[in-house]
């Protein structure tokens, strides 16, 4: 018996499974890439708001660091130094990490454009492996995005150590262990 109109085909002898290619078939449009063009735009943006504050930052922490050689209460100024310059050393870390996500970002918004393009000349196969590539640097952007989050986080613990009122500790030590606000 014959159904037609059916899509059925005869069982095959071996027993393969279908890859995940064959379930779902990638299909990218020129809409696909052309999804991330905001998102991309908005982290840079992010990006440079964070650099430019870091900036400015070290900017002041150069004119304190300056005041202080010229002044004439050695003791004093020798410690507020040493924090001055740990914190000039972590502001460089996360600048060179600012770094890093803005180019990573760049390269993925340059390769939504590649994707883009190399769709708009019928080499889909090429402009999946682009797109591939340009969601891989944007995820490696994010990753560095939180490593530089965690550096700030720093910054802030040891300017918060230099006041003597507080005791030690975080909010997870404080919650684990009870304490509440005098």
């Amino acid at each position: 018996m014959e159904v037609r109109g059916s899509n059925l085909q005869p069982p095959t002898s071996n027993l393969e499974l279908p890859t995940f290619p064959d379930l779902y078939p990638m299909e990218i449009s020129l809409t696909t890439p052309a999804l991330l063009f905001p998102a991309i735009s908005l982290l840079l943006l992010a990006y440079t708001n964070r650099f430019l504050a870091l900036a400015n930052l070290v900017r002041k922490l150069h004119d304190e660091y300056i005041e202080g050689r010229k002044s004439h209460d050695e003791f004093t100024e020798l410690h507020k130094n040493k924090i001055i310059l740990w914190q000039i050393k972590n502001l460089r870390r996360r600048i060179n990490l600012i770094r890093y996500m803005q180019g990573l970002g760049v390269f993925s918004f340059l390769g939504c454009v590649g994707c883009m393009y190399s769709l708009y000349r019928g080499a889909a196969v090429v402009a999946e492996f682009i797109f591939a590539v340009a969601l891989l640097s944007l995820l490696a952007s994010l990753f560095i995005s939180l490593a530089e989050i965690i550096q700030s986080t720093k910054a802030i613990e040891l300017e918060l150590s230099d006041i003597e009122e507080l005791e030690k500790g975080n909010i997870f030590t404080d919650i684990i262990s009870g304490t509440k606000e005098k």
